[in-house]
């Protein structure tokens, strides 16, 4: 029986999953929590054979919490679990030490069979992933070379962005300074081969998959 720890802010969504994976001869989840911090301190005490890790929570990402996982206990096996359907945001999961990384897009089937993958030493990447990566190409402006040179920062100020935060609120939401915002507007534009804000908002807004 493969244990699993949940991680992720949506009350539903993790009773959702412990739900279904109970209901499975084959997992058993020993826990679950809602944030990131919370995420760490329950691998130390319960050492789940598999993590499913959602990448967007507080008070640190789901990225930050992975990576200090690994440090402190490589045993288990961390699958990132997210809305993200961006291969760069897999790339850098299991840069810094994922094993898989599902969207929450993919079936319940292949959730089964990323954590049994991982479980068996493997590394999986759901059909979703595959098939963006199958259709982009590294040539055209703001293609899959561009977007996989985004920093994890430079990521979260897009999705800000997305949500229509101005400069200032983007500063007082990842705490950093107002010039430190605008040095990252300014870098995004430069690897996507942008002109301006205004083509940013154009390019996420056109795009079939967000960034």
């Amino acid at each position: 029986m493969i244990s699993i720890l949940i991680a992720d802010d949506h009350k539903l969504i993790r009773e959702t999953w412990a739900y279904i994976l109970n209901s499975d001869a084959r997992f058993k989840v020993v826990a679950s929590c809602e944030n990131a911090e919370e995420a760490i301190k329950l691998t130390r005490q319960k050492h789940p054979d598999v993590v499913l890790m959602d990448i967007n929570m507080a008070p640190f990402s789901g990225m930050e919490a992975t990576r200090r996982i690994r440090e402190e206990w490589p045993q288990s096996k961390i699958i990132g679990v997210t809305m993200h359907s961006q291969p760069s945001y897999a790339r850098k999961m299991m840069q810094i030490g994922a094993s898989g990384y599902v969207t929450k897009n993919s079936s319940r089937e292949e959730m089964m069979e990323a954590i049994m993958e991982v479980h068996q030493g493997n590394k999986y990447v759901c059909n979703e992933i595959k098939d963006m990566l199958t259709d982009q190409t590294t040539k055209k402006p703001g293609g899959l070379a561009s977007i996989n040179s985004l920093t994890e920062r430079e990521m979260e100020v897009i999705n800000l962005i997305k949500k229509g935060c101005s400069s200032k609120e983007i500063s007082k939401s990842l705490a950093i300074s107002l010039k430190t915002v605008e040095a990252h507007r300014h870098n995004i534009l430069k690897k996507l081969n942008l002109r301006n804000s205004a083509s940013l908002v154009n390019f996420m807004n056109t795009r079939t998959t967000y960034i």
